[in-house]
């Protein structure tokens, strides 16, 4: 029987020495499909004698049919933001914590692979957000995708910032706070839930706004239609030196007068999962839901 995939790229944590041997099991068992392997250059850096090709992460989007990342959900985001436009999938090996993306852990990984080969798997298409940075004082900007969240936060530790917020060119409000949390349903359990935002469906077209630390509590989270266009300004005045942060990751200066554009993206990331993935019991298992107290 053919592989579902036969061009698989492997990508790690970037610096991480303990992965190699979980890389270099994962690569036995998809030679042993007759898969043609490789690893990232960051990821053979960090392992010795591997014996694989060396590809850069364009080599991957060019020609690799399936990326499997081993790590964490923060290493998962990256390679997300980096694959998205040439639509390669991306499979996760969880070697991290919660894990809320990177769904196979090591101990079933050999199975869960060779099933994913032989074409039992599911597909999930999941939204990612462009933002865009128009800096008015130059007249340039700064343009980076999240497939979690982008963040306008307060650059200072005890100041808060203020800003304005328009949802297609219709005012929401104006808010002192530490900060805003634009989040996708996949980072809707990152950081807008610890800033208590609610858990959307990850197949849902929607976005979260949610305020971290107002200064008034009436301001509550919001969710919108993921086909919105959503405008923050950042005020000018004393608490005005912020910067936006997207998934975590990615960071881009603001000051007061730049002009924050939030979108959905035009592609979606393309997500492998074991057969019957459900996405529920991965939320009851990774938040406790129903332990005994």
């Amino acid at each position: 029987m053919d592989n579902a995939f036969n061009r698989i790229s492997l990508i790690s944590k970037y610096g991480d020495p303990g992965i190699g041997d979980t890389v270099m099991e994962l690569s036995h068992i998809l030679q042993k499909r007759g898969c043609e392997v490789s690893l990232e250059e960051h990821t053979a850096a960090a392992i010795e004698n591997h014996g694989l090709p060396i590809v850069t992460l364009d080599e991957i989007r060019e020609h690799s049919d399936l990326a499997i990342v081993i790590g964490g959900d923060g290493t998962l985001l990256n390679a997300a933001r980096n694959m998205v436009d040439n639509n390669v999938p991306i499979l996760g090996i969880n070697l991290g914590r919660l894990g809320f993306l990177v769904d196979i852990s090591p101990a079933e990984m050999e199975l869960r692979i060779n099933e994913i080969l032989d074409g039992s798997f599911d597909e999930e298409h999941r939204i990612l957000l462009t933002t865009t940075v128009q800096h008015h004082s130059d007249g340039t900007n700064s343009v980076s995708d999240a497939f979690n969240d982008v963040v306008v936060h307060k650059w200072e530790v005890a100041r808060m910032i203020e800003t304005e917020t328009f949802i297609n060119g219709r005012f929401l409000n104006s808010m002192r706070s530490d900060g805003l949390i634009i989040s996708t349903p996949t980072g809707s359990t990152a950081y807008a839930l610890s800033s208590g935002g609610p858990i959307l469906d990850p197949d849902m077209d929607a976005m979260i706004i949610v305020p971290i630390c107002p200064h008034s509590m009436s301001y509550r989270p919001i969710v919108i239609d993921g086909g919105s266009e959503i405008e923050i300004y950042v005020k000018e005045g004393p608490l005005s030196h912020a910067q936006v942060t997207c998934d975590g990751q990615i960071n881009l200066g603001v000051v007061s007068g730049d002009r924050i554009q939030i979108r959905k993206k035009d592609r979606c990331v393309r997500l492998i999962h074991p057969y019957k993935h459900n996405h529920y019991e991965i939320l009851r298992a990774k938040l406790h839901w129903g332990g005994q107290l």
